[in-house]
């Protein structure tokens, strides 16, 4: 293996950081070769985790009696929480495509399974949550595989862990992280979703860093990447 990265290699993972997206509709009925199928999912399994313990596992979903057990979950929890908001954000949010999980032919949970190799993992000892940050680290690594391979992916959070529980039959120490719905699609937007629909606006990057302590914005060590930032870079 190379020590590095050509520029156009550099290109193509920036390319696909830029223009992930969060899926929730358009999916197309064609199936994921299950090639690619397996080259995801072990770009998500090559992710890093606390003391290398790779607590996660992927359960692989297609059965349609499954899909529409855990549609109706999403159903009853996007209507429980618009209880939440004030009209009219409220309707706007209720006309949101959120999901795509009978669309997309595949549907995947990604869980944490803490007891992997022990009670004592390296590095796990001080921050417990550590385990639940190296799944989301797997989770980001197949959706950028996901993205190279043209297959589109959709989180859907709006859910219950306990119908989740019981149509998974999942163990009582297994905690499902996220549950994923991937397919093809015609194409990828250029700006997430609910940023075109003015949901929500993209932070710009100066608006999020700090330096050397929590909202110190300027600071003489850092002068040059202070003003780097503050061009306000754009993604692709």
């Amino acid at each position: 293996m190379t020590k590095g990265f050509t520029d156009d290699e550099k290109k193509g993972l920036y390319k696909a950081i830029h223009s992930r997206r969060d899926v929730r509709s358009h999916f197309s009925s064609r199936l994921i070769d299950e090639e690619v199928l397996s080259r995801i999912l072990n770009a998500g399994h090559h992710a890093p985790s606390v003391g290398f313990s790779q607590p996660w596992n992927f359960i692989l979903i297609k059965d349609p009696l499954t899909k529409k057990k855990i549609k109706e979950s999403f159903e009853v929890e996007k209507e429980n929480s618009s209880r939440l908001i004030e009209e009219p954000k409220k309707s706007k949010y209720l006309s949101f495509k959120l999901e795509g999980i009978l669309e997309s032919p595949v549907n995947l949970c990604v869980t944490y399974d803490p007891s992997k190799f022990g009670p004592f993992v390296i590095g796990r000892s001080s921050i417990p949550e550590a385990g639940l940050y190296s799944v989301c680290c797997a989770i980001q690594n197949l959706w950028l595989a996901a993205r190279t391979e043209d297959v589109g992916v959709g989180w859907v959070s709006i859910l219950s862990n306990d119908v989740l529980r019981e149509v998974l039959d999942l163990p009582n120490h297994i905690v499902p992280v996220a549950y994923l719905c991937l397919g093809y699609v015609d194409e990828f937007a250029p700006k997430p979703d609910l940023e075109t629909a003015g949901w929500l606006r993209r932070l710009a990057l100066k608006d999020v860093i700090y330096f050397e302590r929590w909202d110190d914005k300027e600071n003489p060590s850092w002068e040059n990447i202070q003003e780097i930032i503050k061009t306000n870079l754009d993604y692709a």
